[in-house]
């Protein structure tokens, strides 16, 4: 990557910046997602990078940036004050990644005359230790390198709002609003690997739809996990929704088949299927998932309406491997990321959107029932810088 880099650096920037001598080229960084364990049970626990936190003299300038973003509401949001606190929750919680990466990337300018080569070749171990990936680093450090060769960046001090731009844009994927009234029932299918918290996300989903006005059905598809059936049915009890639940052990395509009947009898507006923590790698439980597929079709034409993939942010580009073969088995039309609040890796939103083209649809900065919120790009970009 590195070498790649300087010599298309070198290519593109001989007109922009005067000749210099390159500074000592940093790490690799992490390898590429490829070449990454895939078995959610050997990553390690998330740890805290070192060497990162805040100087003393960058309190100053970190402050204000932060009251910068409370006079900034995205466009439209001026009168929505539920909007603004959102976003200040938001930015308060993606604390970890912004130190990870926007303020390093202001450490980085601080003092700089002009954007060269040395520069470029620090920003680029920042962003891929940010968990952005060799391959949005590399399309983001392209995109900087371009608009310094056609003067359109030449400051350092502009660097920050280029890439938190850039992050936007690769963020914002064109998708169909979810229009959970086009069609009664709306299956939705929840899917994922153990632990990422599915059925949490399931029951904070109920509560938010519910709110605005829908009849909501859970269905406890999950019937081989221990107390599995048991936690949808206190979150069905705590969010005042049915749970159409049979036995533990039962097949889970006969527990969806029954709940599709009993939503077209009831007139429910949105079905909300729970499945069992899949393993990204074990071929014979994705088949199982298909097989529910198959059977909710067949009951009723263009369901599931959408299958939600939910990734622990905590994981990294573990979470980019497993959206890739979900992606590629499921046809997954829609990203939830949870714990973003208590990771350092939130930048691998931006990897999982550049390479996949899956909407995010929600994201999860906390254990409240409120901290479920839609995705939003503009927002998540700002916060995120």
């Amino acid at each position: 990557m590195m070498k790649w880099f300087k010599r298309k650096s070198k290519e593109t920037m001989s007109s922009a910046v005067p000749d210099q001598v390159e500074g000592p080229a940093v790490g690799a960084g992490p390898a590429p997602a490829e070449a990454m364990a895939t078995d959610l049970e050997s990553t390690p626990v998330d740890q805290e990078p070192s060497g990162i936190s805040p100087q003393p003299d960058d309190a100053g300038e970190a402050a204000f940036h932060e009251a910068l973003a409370d006079t900034m509401p995205s466009q439209g949001d001026a009168d929505k004050p539920e909007s603004r606190r959102f976003f200040r929750t938001l930015r308060e919680r993606l604390h970890k990644t912004r130190e990870q990466l926007a303020q390093r990337v202001d450490r980085l300018v601080l003092g700089k005359k002009q954007i060269d080569l040395d520069l470029l070749d620090n920003l680029e171990e920042i962003l891929i230790t940010s968990d952005l990936g060799v391959q949005t680093t590399q399309h983001l450090l392209e995109r900087v390198a371009d608009r310094v060769k056609r003067k359109e960046l030449a400051d350092p001090d502009r660097l920050r709002d280029e890439l938190r731009q850039e992050i936007q844009n690769l963020l914002a994927i064109p998708a169909p609003s979810l229009d959970l009234r086009r069609d009664k029932p709306f299956v939705v299918m929840v899917v994922g690997v153990n632990g990422v918290g599915k059925t949490t996300t399931i029951g904070k989903l109920a509560h938010q739809w519910k709110n605005e006005g829908l009849e909501v059905m859970l269905v406890a598809g999950d019937t081989f996990r221990a107390a599995a059936v048991e936690q949808l049915t206190l979150w069905g009890e705590r969010v005042g929704v049915p749970v159409i639940r049979q036995k533990s052990g039962s097949d889970p395509s006969a527990v969806a088949f029954d709940a599709i009947d009993a939503a077209l009898a009831r007139g429910t507006d949105v079905v909300l299927l729970d499945t069992a923590g899949r393993m990204h790698t074990k071929v014979n439980l994705m088949e199982e998932v298909k097989k529910i597929q198959r059977v909710i079709g067949k009951k009723l034409p263009a369901a599931p309406h959408e299958v939600l993939l939910v990734l622990d942010a905590t994981t990294g580009q573990n979470a980019l491997s497993q959206a890739r073969l979900f992606k590629s088995e499921l046809g997954i039309t829609g990203l939830i990321l949870t714990k973003l609040d208590g990771t350092a890796k939130g930048g691998i939103v931006a990897a999982i959107c550049q390479e996949l083209q899956l909407p995010v649809r929600f994201i999860g900065i906390g254990e409240g029932l409120e901290d479920l919120q839609p995705f939003d790009a503009e927002q998540f970009a700002r916060a995120l810088f």
